[in-house]
């Protein structure tokens, strides 16, 4: 097992509705000390974070999060807001209901309208799989494709279920070859995350990961 492989796959992540600021020091340390792809942290600690780590580390924030169902205008000026502060990656969430209502020139047009905020800075699209059946999660592989978006991304974290093996087996065969998969929500030991990676993860969203290597040294 390549530790050092699946750490700098890691979003190593703290979003919490009760994270001090502390708390996201404590995380960009271990992040710049581990050496993972980013820290993932809320909104309102972007502008700290950077200027507390530099360019020592990419700092990702989640948009829309974690319901999905703010207005499209409101996701946009967050994306604005957080790119900014200094955010090099933005993980937003999907407006559920309107891909359950097979509204999806909506959905396709949102994303569409964030990634073109972000730039050329890197856009998650969360899209909450324990909430979906496989049709719609297949089709949100090909909405994602379709509006220009760098990931696909299983899950919040904050819902019912988080990252499965199938799902991102799913992503993998339905995403187009520009679309990386990140999964995140649930995983909890190095060998799920070796599993994950196998299948076609390239990112994963995790608070546990640098936990476990950091207890293996002790």
């Amino acid at each position: 097992m390549d530790i050092e492989k699946i750490l700098s796959a890691c979003d190593h992540t703290l979003l919490h509705q009760d994270a001090t600021f502390d708390d996201i020091k404590a995380l960009c340390d271990d992040a710049i000390k581990y050496k993972t792809a980013s820290v993932c942290i809320p909104p309102c600690y972007v502008k700290e974070a950077r200027q507390y780590v530099g360019d020592r580390m990419k700092i990702c924030t989640v948009i829309g999060f974690p319901n999905g169902n703010m207005t499209t205008t409101v996701k946009v000026l967050e994306t604005f807001d957080a790119i900014d502060k200094g955010a090099d990656e933005i993980d937003m969430v999907i407006n559920i209901g309107k891909l359950k209502a097979r509204d999806y020139a909506y959905v396709r047009q949102e994303i569409s309208l964030i990634k073109q905020a972000c730039g050329d800075r890197v856009l998650k699209v969360i899209i909450e799989t324990c909430m979906l059946t496989d049709e719609e999660k297949v089709k949100m592989c090909e909405i994602v494709t379709e509006a220009g978006a760098d990931y696909i991304k299983t899950s919040t974290g904050f819902a019912s279920g988080g990252a499965t093996f199938d799902d991102v087996k799913l992503f993998a065969q339905h995403v187009g070859p520009d679309v990386k998969i990140k999964a995140a929500g649930g995983i909890s030991s190095l060998e799920d995350a070796e599993k994950f990676m196998e299948l076609g993860a390239s990112r994963l969203g995790t608070s546990r990961i640098v936990k476990i290597v950091k207890e293996t040294e002790h």
